[in-house]
Order: structure tokens, then sequence, then C-alpha cells
């Protein structure tokens, strides 16, 4: 061997032997902060524990506090009411009927075990607080510098859905622990665990794990396998997030980690574990527990609401009184809405939530599905591609950056993306619905014929990241939550409540507000809960009053003349868009007049089923969601003013820009459509690509003819209004909306 080689075999061992040297140091600093971590922890918790136990300082004040004689659990036939918005009753949340307790011994041996594998799995051997469990869970949330497993006990949870409530604060985490000592040395452990498993709240309005065996599998808690123990014992950290009917995917990770946990705490052989983690199945047979309370929908997300505040136990037994928004009357009209317009029982299902502008009080939601069985909320917990209805977004992202959409002009023709960070690796192609197009045309008659290529176009320029944070901003949460660039194309999943309140800033010139379902709770012995907030809404300024006033106009122009055109009632002035997803898997309609905002959902709820055939059509935005719309709207505004949208303290102000260079269009032959009418501008020009403009741009149209209303009888008998005619509105300019083009990716 040289002398070089030598060398350089003695120059590659230096570099190993260093880094190896250079590898433990670094693991005996993560080993010290490790123990560093986990005694500071130890030490915090045993101050408080010896603090409260021996008395010292403010202790021996906050040891008064921590009293089981002092706390009286709720008693059971205390019954909390919730009342619609006229006073009436909407329902009762009794205990006998979603709560049915039973003894540890009917039911089966798996519920306990995997309860305590993934809740808590040093339950046996803790006196009431974990304090190597909490020390644990510290140290995983300081290391990955979010919460990633909490260090509540069985014990300290039973305590917090019995007598304390879920506040989150110092004070009651502190005092929660206490209790928890006390109980767990008054009490017995089979004994704590047995009232967990009969209280704790497991989503679907199923308290306890008998309610739940039957309202996911329709059968005692006695004769649940272990892949049903694993799914239930999984569900009481998150029932919303979990909830296998509609995250099922969801569910089955969670209840593969619950089989882990159990493997891992010896509750499971590995050849048990390893023949439960080959199914793919959830095995649901839903029970029946919606058809027995008023308003499920509704009902479901009040009640998820006041869990949040006062705790799953108090709310059932509680003795509240619960004042709600819902208008009853509206609820009656969206129903016969949907029936009218989808009467046969193998029609898909339908949903429409109302949402009051400026207040966000929800006046209606409600669902009519066809197939028996749980009915989970499909307005405010299902998450469906919007389609469409998305472009919005993209519209008023578009008008606050500055691009006038009547004189900011586009090519109509087949789209490829494949220049940029939005659309790396595989080409994006995108299409219109019916595959025709128009050439050079404006942003804003690109909205009436909803056109895909437009769009696609606008949103590069506009940027993804953009309208995904316009959408934050609105308060839509999305799923997959990360841009893409088919984002304006509405490729992300949404809720139709989401999208009602979003769709409710624009007639409020701006201002967004959050969903309101409740406006007052009355407390056990009459006192009102004015701490909590409830009926005060909780707004904040979304958008100019600029950009909102322009968005009216297009989407009102949209509501006559555009894919929405048949949507009013010839009275109130409305705007709206439709949306219709990939494989005509969900369909919608967008719109709102001053007083309300409405969004029509269509779809099967058992997932992405395409509805190619509804009354033999395909069914898109226009088809179905609109004609609901329109005959639920025409009766809901029946007698009220006719209010048209707001103008603004300032108008918006456009300035140039330069089109971005994302990739390629086809060429196609320009189709115009004679009868649409083109608005004038007063905007500035903007710089085009080098296609330019074939017309002019578009001028103002004229304004939206008021049609004089009909005779009003001195006494109607029923709340639907009689039929009125409305006017017929120019044709729509194209085919019902396109769906979506796959979602592209990520920077």
């Amino acid at each position: 061997m040289s002398p070089r080689h030598r060398r350089r075999r003695h120059d590659e061992l230096d570099y190993i032997l260093a880094h190896r040297g250079r590898k433990r140091k670094r693991a005996a600093r993560v080993a010290r902060r490790r123990r560093a971590g986990l005694i500071v922890a130890a030490l915090a918790i045993a101050a408080v524990v010896v603090a409260v136990s021996a008395g010292f300082g403010a202790g021996t004040a906050f040891s008064a506090s921590c009293d089981l004689n002092s706390l009286r659990p709720v008693e059971i036939g205390q019954n909390s009411f919730v009342f619609a918005t006229d006073g009436s009753l909407l329902g009762s949340i009794p205990a006998e009927r979603n709560r049915e307790p039973i003894s540890t011994s009917r039911m089966s041996k798996w519920l306990p075990l995997a309860t305590v594998a993934i809740e808590d799995r040093r339950y046996w051997r803790h006196g009431g607080v974990d304090y190597v469990g909490i020390a644990r869970a510290a140290w995983k949330d300081l290391t990955a510098g979010k919460v990633v497993e909490g260090g509540s006990t069985i014990t300290q949870q039973l305590v917090r859905n019995l007598y304390i409530g879920q506040e989150k604060t110092f004070n009651r985490k502190i005092k929660e622990a206490c209790l928890a000592i006390k109980l767990s040395q008054k009490t017995s452990k089979p004994w704590i665990l047995n009232t967990y498993l009969n209280s704790v709240y497991y989503g679907n309005h199923a308290y306890g794990v008998e309610a739940a065996a039957q309202t996911y599998f329709s059968k005692h808690a006695s004769q649940l396998s272990l892949l049903q123990a694993a799914l239930l014992a999984g569900l009481p950290q998150a029932p919303s997030d979990y909830d296998p009917y509609h995250s099922p995917q969801a569910a089955l990770d969670r209840r593969d980690e619950v089989l882990r946990a159990m493997l891992e705490a010896r509750a499971i052989t590995f050849a048990q574990y390893n023949r439960a983690i080959r199914s793919n199945s959830l095995g649901l047979r839903a029970g029946r527990i919606y058809t027995r309370i008023k308003q499920p929908y509704f009902f479901s997300y009040v009640i998820d609401a006041l869990d949040k505040e006062y705790g799953a136990n108090t709310v059932r037994q509680g003795g509240l009184k619960v004042y709600t928004t819902i208008d009853p009357r509206l609820q009656r009209l969206a129903n016969k809405a949907i029936r009218d317009i989808l009467p046969y029982k193998e029609d898909p299902a339908a949903a429409i939530v109302s949402v009051e502008p400026g207040t966000g009080a929800i006046r209606a939601m409600t669902a009519v599905v066809r197939k028996s069985g749980n009915q989970f909320n499909l307005v405010a917990q299902s998450a469906r591609q919007a389609g469409s209805t998305f472009k919005t977004l993209v519209l008023a992202s578009a008008i606050e950056k500055g691009i006038d959409p009547d004189s900011t002009y586009y090519t109509s023709a087949p789209f490829t993306c494949s220049i940029g960070p939005w659309c790396q690796g595989e080409p994006w192609n995108v299409h219109t619905y019916d595959n025709s197009y128009r050439g050079s045309m404006s942003v804003t008659r690109g909205t009436l014929s909803s056109d895909n290529t437009i769009y696609a176009q606008l949103t590069l320029d506009v940027g993804p990241r953009y309208v995904w944070q316009m959408a934050h901003r609105l308060g839509i949460h999305m799923s997959p939550d990360r841009p893409v660039a088919s984002i304006g194309l509405g490729a992300l999943a949404v809720s139709p409540l989401d999208m009602a309140a979003a769709y409710s800033t624009f007639p409020a010139m701006g201002v967004y507000a959050k969903p309101m379902a409740i406006t007052k709770v009355i407390l056990p012995g009459g006192h009102v809960d004015t701490d909590s907030g409830w009926g005060k809404p909780q707004t904040k300024r979304a958008l100019s009053e600029a950009v909102a006033w322009k968005v009216n106009d297009v989407l009102g122009q949209n509501a006559l003349y555009g894919t929405g055109a048949g949507s009013g009632d010839g009275l109130h002035p409305n705007a709206g868009k439709t949306g219709t997803t990939e494989n005509h898997a969900d369909a919608w309609f967008d719109g709102y007049t001053r007083q309300l905002t409405t969004v029509v959902w269509m779809g099967y709820p058992k997932g992405e089923i395409p509805m190619t055939s509804v009354h033999g059509q395909t069914v898109a935005g226009a088809t179905f969601p609109v004609p609901i719309w329109h005959e639920y709207m025409a009766a809901a505004l029946w007698h009220h003013k006719e209010l048209a949208f707001e103008l603004p303290d300032k108008y918006p102000a456009y300035r140039s820009f330069t089109h971005g260079n994302y990739g390629s269009l086809g060429y196609v032959t320009p189709q115009y459509d004679p009868q649409y009418t083109a608005p004038a501008t007063t905007t500035t020009t903007v710089t085009t690509t080098a296609q330019a403009p074939a017309a002019p741009p578009p001028a103002t149209p004229a304004p939206k003819p008021t049609a004089a209303p009909p005779p009003k009888p001195a006494a109607p008998k029923h709340e639907t209004p009689p039929a009125t005619p409305t006017p017929t509105p120019p044709p729509p300019v194209a085919s019902p909306d396109p769906p979506p083009i796959g979602p592209g990716q990520i920077p």
C-alpha cells in the first residue's frame, strides 16, 4: 500500500473516531436534559402536593377547597333542557336515555384492559396522581414543542367530569390532582374504573360503555370483541376527531394505537395483536340514539359546546336550561324544501345550514338522510370537497391584492401548470366542465361561467398560500390543512357550517362572526351564567368593506346570469356561488342575502359516491342545490324587508400587475355567448399576457330589476308563501359548475 493511501485511511479513521465521540457527547447531553426535565417536573408536582397535604402557606387555604365532603357530585335525575329561539323545548339530556350504568362484570373483559392501557398505564400502581406519567408527558411535550401526551390519570379525569368541569386553569389542575388523591384514598380502584367507564363521553350522544356499544355496534358492552373494545377505548380523548362515522381512517389509526398500548402493557399477546392489527374494518353497526333526540344535528352541536365549557356529566345531569339560536320555523322550511326537491327514498342526502350575517347566530341546521342508522353531524362535522364555492375566496383574495375582476383578463383554454414551485413533479392539467372554452375573458366573466382554467391561473397569480390564509381568516377548517395549487378549485374538504360562516362575511361588509348556537344558560338555582360569554357575538374585521362590496357585486351577477341563476325570489337581492366536486360526489350552493346566509350541500354521507343519475340527470350545483336554496329562502324571507347590499365607505383601489408564467395553454376556437352583456369599468388597466383581450373591458351591468311585490294576504294560514311569479333570469352562461382537478403539489 502506498504512503498516500495509508495517510488517507489514517485520516478516515480519525474522522470516524471523532464523529463517534461527538455522537457520545450529544447523547450524554440529551440524557442530562432528560433527567433534568424529569427532575424539574417531579419537583414541581411534589411541591404542590406537599404544600396542600402538609398545609404550608397558600396550601392551607387551598386545602379547604380540596375537600370531597364539600363537593357534591351531580345527582342522577337533574336533567338539562335545551330550548329553541322561540322558547319551545328543543330537547332534553336525560341520563336514562343515553346512559345505562352497568357493573364491570357486565362488560367485555377487553374494555377495562384497553382503557387502562391507553389512558393510564400505571393506574393500578399510583395513588390517584401519576407523578412518573406527568413527568413523562411534560418531557415529551417539552421536547416536541407542543402537547403530544396528556398526564391526567383516570382518577383525575373522573374528578373533572363529576366535580369541577373542564376550565383550563392552573388552579383547576392543582385542585383536580388534590381531589384525585383524596378520592383514591377514600374509594377502591375497581370502583373508580367502573364509575369512569360508566360516565365518560364516547361521542355521538353516548355516555358510558353500554351506550357507546349500542351506538356504534348495536350490541351490549359484554358482547364487544377485542377490536371493538379497542375502538371505544380510543374515543374519549377526542370523540369528534376519532368519530368512526365521519373520520374512519382516524378512528382506525387510533384503534391500532390502543392495540399497541395493550401489547406494551402485556394485556394481549403478540399473536393476538398480530391477528387484530391485520383488520382494516371498523365493524360498525349504527344504533338509533339520534332518532330519540329532536333536531339531532343542532342538538349535537349544542352539546359539544356545553361539554367544552362545563364538563360532560354536568351537562347531562346538571339541571341546566340552555337557550339557543335555532328557529324551528326555518328548520321545518329547510326540511320541506329538501323533501320537495328530493322526494324519493333512493335520493342522496342533503343538508342546509343558515347563519345570520354579523352575529353568527345559527338559525337552521338540518339534513335529510334516507338511509337508516346513526346520523353524524353532516352540517358541522362532515368534511367534503368544496368544489367551485372556494373560487369566492380566490376572488376576495384577488380584489384585496388590487386585481380588478372586471378589467383583468385571462385566456379560457386547456391549461397545463408545469413551471414554478406549485407544480413541481407531475404537471397539473386543468380543463372546464364540458371542455368548452371562450378565449380571452375577464375574471368576472370567468366567475359567472365558473371557468376552471381562468381560476387556476388566477389562483397561481394570487398565490395558493394567500388563498389558504384567506380561508383561515374566514374561519374555515380544511382537510388536509395545507395550501395546494388547486385550492381555488375546491380540492380541500370543508364543512357546510364553516362555509356558511365564511360567506356571511360578505353581506356583513367584511365582518366575520364565529358560528353561535347558544344565547343563554341558566345554571342550577336559577343563576344566569354571565361568565362564559353566551349570546355575545364573537366578531372580527376579516375584510375591508371595499373587498366585500366587490365580491357581493360579482356574486350578485352570478345569481342573476351565471351558474346561480334562478336562486333568487325576485324580491330580495341575493348573491352566491355553486360548486360541484370531482365525479359529481358533492354539489353545493352557497348564497346569501342581507338577512341570511344559507349553504345547501348534497351527496352521500357514506363516501364520495358519484351522483350521475338522480331523477335522470347528473347532479351539479345548479341542478338540485340551487332549487332547494330558492324554495327554502323564498319561504324563509317571506314578509322580510327587501334590503339591497350595503355600499362601502371607500371603493377598491386597483393596481397594475403582470401575469405569471406557469406553463402552457392549449389552442381553442373561442366560443362567445351572444346573450351576455359585458359590464363597463372605470378601473385602471392591468398588464396582460401575450394574448390581448378579444373585446374591450366589460361594462357595469344595469341595476338588478326589482319586481313589484305580490299582494300580501291578511292572515296566511301556512308558513310557505303562496306561489308568486319569479322573473326569469337570462340563461346561465355555462354548463353546471365544473369539478376540481387534483390537488397539485406543495412547494
